[in-house]
């Protein structure tokens, strides 16, 4: 057990050319085809933040951050649907310990797709919750066997409270409206409920989420089950940019040689202009990357406690590594010609995946750098999910 960070990092690396290849098909779909699913999951990687007790591997973020920067060198929107699986395995792990046992009794991992918004409705009932709603961006439902939905519990008695519910996915309707121009094959579609019941043990405070402070943070001893969620999520939707970034980059450089103005004199790869640009983006990309595993660094060590203003900074940096990630992939693209627009090229998919990614709520700039300029000066925040 002790091997199998390594291991399951180089499984990414295997399969990364397996995403490449199915790229264009899970994008024709918009949703991703059964023959990686099928991969993903002979790989094990859906097991890697679940706890050993259930038969997980219970591996920290170092190792996600390896395995999904390797996936993301394939393909954007495979490797987002990977890794945001992957993290609502730990997501589910925070629940009740009544839950989870029931949840991983015969299966050491679940595909579930997890919407934060609270954008649905809970009424208190004898037992439980009745929930109902619409969710937009379920990520990886056509495969799915759970849903997580957040919403927003009235009781009478203690006012409105914001939490996430776990819904067996034959409880649900998914709407077929993941029309995009960009991420495609994530299968993002919409989530109906139109009313449902929720056992107590399903639910869980969002809020405490954002904390660390979790019933799966005292079950289990692994200091992963303390880590914020809110870091977490941003690690999670971040680093397929920033490895497609780091691939796109490395293709850059090796077409460089086989391209030539109008069909004549030297090669691109011998033009000042071109080597200075790629000389940037590599060392963009490089950035990028060493502020993604220094956050991913001052996150483990943190944990639950982390206070606002520190959870604040670690989401302001990560959405600077997505936006640098979207900006080196644009570049890429610019200086590569009409014939990198081709449907058949990777990099036109890559510029679309990367401005679709780069419009997460988690990134909005207009958000993320008000709250860490206010922590800087010792303001008081003003959002509620930090």
């Amino acid at each position: 057990m002790s091997d199998i960070g390594p291991e399951l990092t180089g499984r990414a690396r295997s399969l990364a050319p397996v995403l490449a290849e199915h790229a264009r098909a899970s994008e024709e779909l918009r949703h991703p085809t059964d023959e990686v699913m099928h991969a993903l999951e002979e790989a094990e990687l859906f097991k890697l933040m679940v706890p050993r007790c259930y038969g997980g591997f219970e591996l920290d973020m170092d190792t996600f951050v390896d395995v999904v920067l390797a996936l993301a060198e394939g393909d954007a929107s495979l490797a987002w649907v990977t890794s945001f699986l992957i993290e609502h395995n730990w997501m589910l792990c925070s629940f009740p310990e009544r839950f989870q046992k029931e949840l991983y009794r015969d299966r050491s991992y679940v595909l579930a797709p997890g919407m934060i918004s609270p954008t649905g409705t809970a009424t208190p009932a004898p037992g439980g919750v009745i929930l109902k709603g619409r969710w937009p961006f379920a990520t990886g439902v056509w495969h799915a066997s759970w849903i997580i939905a957040g919403g927003l519990l009235h009781d009478p008695e203690t006012g409105i409270e914001p939490r996430f519910f776990a819904v067996p996915r034959e409880d649900v309707t998914v709407e077929d409206t993941w029309h995009v121009d960009g991420m495609a094959g994530t299968g993002s579609h919409d989530v109906v409920i139109e009313e449902c019941f929720v056992p107590e043990e399903r639910s869980l405070s969002i809020l405490a989420m954002n904390r660390g402070a979790t019933p799966g943070s005292e079950l289990h001893a692994s200091p992963l089950y303390r880590t914020p969620m809110i870091p977490l999520l941003c690690t999670a939707a971040s680093m397929p940019a920033l490895g497609r970034a780091r691939a796109v980059v490395r293709e850059f450089a090796e077409r460089l040689p086989g391209r030539h103005r109008l069909g004549m004199g030297p090669s691109q790869a011998e033009l000042p202009s071109q080597q200075m640009r790629l000389a940037r983006l590599s060392i963009e990309v490089d950035q990028a990357e060493l502020l993604l595993r220094d956050t991913v660094r001052e996150l483990c060590v943190l944990r639950d406690a982390a206070v606002p203003a520190q959870r604040a900074q670690m989401q302001a940096r990560l959405g600077i590594v997505m936006q640098q990630s979207r900006r080196v992939i644009g570049d890429v693209c610019a200086a590569s010609g009409a014939t990198a627009h081709a449907l058949s090229d990777p990099l036109q998919r890559a510029r679309r995946d990367a401005e679709v990614m780069g419009c997460h709520v988690a990134f909005d700039p207009d958000l993320t750098l008000e709250q860490a300029g206010r922590a800087l000066l010792g303001l008081e925040l003003t959002s509620p999910m930090i």
